[in-house]
């Protein structure tokens, strides 16, 4: 396992540009929502207890990256400000400002794109009105639920950039983004298999599950190209994905994972996921 971590940070390592290991990082979580996604070639039904426990390790995960991998590092980096005289206002301003706004971009998105949630009838979609079919509205939820994982990702890239200590290592980044990757498989397969119980083809049902992820490499990119260009909206930046993160797991993940019966099952995976994200984390930042 050693030597495998060491070979992922050599790779890393080995790109010169933040922006490429952002992408490389990014393609990494739509790889590992391919494979999720995959598992409608070998299985015909889905259980429910095991979807809800992978709602809930999501949920986990992706609480465990907001502080320890994003909104530490933002708290982190306006103390580094403060050293080199690059703002007066208080510590906790940015990453408050950032988290509510990171936060406010999901609801508007929420309000402003059709989008369907799992485990939900077409007649439940939020947003517009739209002909728009239910396996469309499904990968468009699913979409919106990834953007942020992206920007996550991608920020915590460009931050290395500096090369100042503000809580952000290279093992640091790369933690993330096997945290991001590893509770993205879940939810390809969420996907694929309501496609599959809907008529399609299992090859058909494995293109629309892997095709949610596909927002995270590009914003990915956008994120680590943003924090490169404006230094000083770093802090803002990592608490702006902690945000939005968070809202989507309060307003969607959990809900999701606990409306069919299994709460105590859902709750434990949201435990389990929390645990992984932050020993990786730990041990590899």
């Amino acid at each position: 396992m050693e030597n495998l971590v060491e070979i992922v940070k050599a790779f890393f390592e080995s790109q010169s540009s933040p922006i490429m290991q952002a992408l490389y990082a990014g393609l990494f979580t739509w790889i590992l929502t391919a494979i999720g996604a995959s598992l409608v070639f070998f299985f015909k039904r889905s259980n429910r207890k095991v979807l809800d426990a992978a709602l809930g390790f999501t949920g986990g995960v992706m609480i465990a990256a907001s502080f320890w991998s994003l909104l530490s590092p933002a708290i982190s980096s306006v103390e580094t400000q403060q050293e080199l005289g690059m703002t007066n206002l208080p510590i906790w301003f940015a990453p408050a400002i950032g988290f509510l706004f990171g936060a406010l971009f999901i609801y508007f998105l929420d309000k402003k794109i059709p989008h369907l949630h799992l485990f939900k009838k077409i007649e439940e979609a939020e947003g517009p009105k739209t002909d728009l079919k239910k396996t469309e509205l499904l990968v468009i939820a699913i979409a919106i639920h990834n953007i942020p994982e992206g920007l996550a990702v991608g920020v915590a890239f460009g931050a290395l950039s500096y090369g100042l200590d503000i809580g952000i290592t290279l093992g640091g980044a790369i933690a993330l983004a096997i945290g991001m990757g590893l509770q993205n498989a879940p939810e390809g397969f969420a996907v694929s298999m309501p496609m599959r119980r809907a008529g399609f083809s299992r090859f058909k049902s494995w293109q629309w599950g892997q095709l949610s992820a596909i927002v995270e490499p590009i914003f990915a990119v956008i994120g680590a190209a943003v924090v490169i260009a404006v230094y000083p909206i770093l802090p803002y930046a990592l608490a702006f994905a902690a945000g939005a993160m968070i809202f989507i797991v309060v307003e969607e993940v959990i809900p999701e994972s606990q409306s069919g019966g299994n709460a105590d099952i859902a709750t434990m995976g949201l435990i389990a996921g929390f645990i992984v994200m932050m020993c990786l984390d730990v041990a590899l930042g």
